[in-house]
């Protein structure tokens, strides 16, 4: 049906966009805007990037109106994301706080929307991926280099970060935040989450390409992000960062298993070596790592458990519906179930935090999409013949999985600077993994 909109008004239109320069150059600013989403995430305010996504898909429905031929398509993994996105509108008119959730179903009908721009540009513009992710790369060196220069400088914290009643002044880390606004290590953590994988996997790309040079230089700020990560002090990233490193190992072995079975051992275990005594010789970085596993001897942690409660208890009596889309909403509800003194933004879980706004449905849908998607991504990667593109894959890959870890302890995963790279990443799977789809 929207389809058939499109075809009508392509055919009443086209001729505007034959006599159009600016129409016939709008792929170029659509890239554009892409790229500058991901150039803004890394010091604007979240509006500022919103602005940006925005103009994509304004230019993306652009398109669809006077270009002819070109058209919408769902796949199979898309179905439940269009389930999703249908529950998310029912939760909307749903909630008891209808002017707060609207302001939630914005952002989802934002990001969603330039998931959309995204596909529909690659279809036919599949050869600018690779700009794309050079840009993540620059991006992600570019908040490297920062947090080297706040690991010299020492910033002070701006707010209560970690837990220091149980250890001496010497033992605390000092938290790097980057220059991602709004400041705030998680955050920081979480956006090397996501820019971290694409920046190895060039590693491995440049020496496929025989580019040795890029390739050391690749290396080179890959180690650099790996410690700037570690300074975050973000234990969800750690955690994220251990996913990410398993996903890439377990993802290349069909490169060189068969026949470089001994030099792939010897090397992964001489670089889980190096890194596991790197964090045993740094006390403040041990001693981060080891309160991951204190539980309710960390206030943080602890805190994060009363949250959990509350939110559980949340969900029994909003099970089917939700309470509504978006942090404000969340708050306004949380107050009523809140244990006394533990206020939170979020449900710091992305996947509790789905079910709460729109319901088991929802968190159900989304959850088949993400598992399809990945099911159609290591299924790419075992069977394809094309490396260039199986580069791209595993980057992506593991760039989902990475967050998905990171996100069962927090929510900064629905930040612009780290959603928009989610999206994207999906985006790409969809094009190389599913070019063509059956309507």
């Amino acid at each position: 049906m929207i389809n058939s909109i499109f075809n009508f008004l392509q055919n009443k239109l086209n001729f505007i966009y034959n006599s159009s320069t600016i129409l016939k150059n709008i792929d170029f600013l659509i890239l554009c805007s892409i790229l500058m989403v991901f150039v803004s995430s890394t010091f604007m305010s979240s509006d500022s990037i919103g602005m940006f996504a925005l103009a994509t898909i304004i230019l993306t429905f652009i398109n669809l109106i006077f270009r002819l031929n070109d058209k919408l398509e769902c796949n199979k993994f898309e179905i439940f994301l269009l389930i999703y996105f249908m529950t998310t509108i029912i939760s909307l008119f749903g909630s008891s706080m209808f002017h707060l959730s609207l302001k939630g179903f914005m952002k989802i009908l934002i990001y969603l929307g330039f998931y959309v721009s995204v596909v529909q540009y690659l279809k036919i513009n599949k050869d600018k991926i690779k700009i794309i992710l050079f840009t993540i790369i620059g991006c992600v060196c570019f908040e490297t280099l920062n947090g080297l220069l706040q690991t010299v400088i020492r910033p002070e914290a701006i707010s209560t970060w970690q837990d220091i009643s149980y250890l001496n002044p010497e033992e605390v880390i000092t938290r790097i935040y980057g220059t991602l606004k709004p400041y705030n290590p998680n955050l920081f953590g979480g956006y090397l989450v996501a820019t971290i994988p694409v920046l190895m996997t060039s590693v491995a790309y440049f020496i496929y390409k025989k580019n040795n040079m890029l390739a050391l230089i690749s290396g080179c700020f890959s180690i650099a992000a790996l410690h700037v990560l570690f300074q975050t002090g973000c234990r969800g990233a750690y955690l994220g960062l251990f996913a990410i490193i398993i996903s890439l190992v377990a993802l290349s072995v069909r490169f060189f298993w068969n026949n470089y079975k001994k030099v792939f051992l010897t090397v992964s275990g001489v670089l889980l070596s190096l890194g596991t005594i790197f964090v045993m010789s740094v006390t403040s970085l041990r001693l981060r790592i080891l309160s991951i596993f204190i539980m309710r001897g960390d206030s943080s942690t602890s805190f994060r458990f009363n949250v959990y409660n509350s939110c559980l208890n949340m969900l029994k009596d909003n099970w089917l519906l939700g309470i509504g889309l978006g942090n404000q909403n969340f708050r306004e509800i949380y107050g009523l179930y809140m244990k006394t003194g533990f206020d939170a933004l979020s449900a710091y879980n992305i996947f509790l935090e789905t079910a709460l706004e729109s319901g088991i449905f929802a968190l159900l849908s989304y959850v088949v999409f993400l598992v399809l998607v990945l099911y159609e991504a290591i299924k790419f990667v075992k069977n394809s013949v094309d490396v260039e593109s199986i580069f791209y894959v595993i980057a992506a890959i593991s760039v989902i999985i990475g967050l998905i870890v990171h996100g069962f302890v927090d929510t900064v995963f629905f930040r612009p600077q780290i959603h928009f790279i989610f999206w994207t990443v999906i985006a790409i799977i969809r094009t190389i993994c599913l070019p063509k789809v059956n309507n």
